[in-house]
């Protein structure tokens, strides 16, 4: 599956927030990158900042336009706000929820988690990233040395970030429940979702 491999603090700084986790040279260089420095640039249109909005959500969960693409028609087809939807169908991917768990210290990590087979979904072991939870699903790290190892190390790493309240983690079993779906205010995303339905809207 194709997925982003480039510069990451760029990304960071063109967008002027931490998409991949905090940086440090996001603070010390907290403007866009190239060789001019901190130039004033033209004001966005309105079609630049719908845009601007929606890579920085497909870069946050780590998805190719063509993937963020589907994701918004299928919260299209849903009941309710289309930018909630959008939002709660990103977060209950199975490596965005590995990540929340604390089984992966980045979604790109819990992406290769859940993508080399080491994570098993109701007792059975999934291997796509996408595949998308429902409430009460548990998810759980497989039973050898390799994945196990690889989990306690990240969930040690992980200490510092909290497992959203919709979720329930388990530590010593290496287990976690969703327990509901997430609202729009536990989301907190990183870009206006509202923003990112007026462009694909067009």
């Amino acid at each position: 599956m194709a997925r982003y491999t480039g510069p990451r603090v760029r990304i960071s700084r063109r967008f002027g927030v931490p998409i991949f986790g905090p940086t440090k040279y996001l603070e010390r260089r907290n403007y866009g990158p190239g060789v001019h420095g901190p130039k004033s640039r033209r004001k966005s249109t309105e079609y630049g900042l719908g845009l601007l909005e929606k890579q920085k959500l497909r870069y946050y969960y780590g998805l190719m336009e063509r993937q963020f693409r589907g994701v918004y028609e299928k919260a299209l087809r849903r009941r309710g706000v289309t930018g909630e939807q959008m939002l709660q169908i990103l977060e209950t991917r199975l490596d965005n929820v590995v990540f929340h768990l604390g089984f992966g210290t980045t979604r790109a990590g819990a992406r290769q988690m859940v993508s080399h087979g080491h994570v098993k979904v109701n007792g059975r072991k999934v291997s796509i990233p996408s595949y998308a939870l429902r409430v009460n699903d548990t998810i759980e790290i497989r039973d050898n040395s390799r994945a196990r190892q690889m989990a306690t190390k990240n969930l040690e790493s992980s200490t510092s970030r909290a497992v959203p309240d919709w979720l329930s983690l388990n530590r010593e079993a290496f287990k976690g429940v969703v327990m509901r779906i997430p609202s729009r205010d536990e989301i907190q995303p990183i870009a206006n979702e509202q923003a990112v339905v007026e462009f694909y809207s067009r």
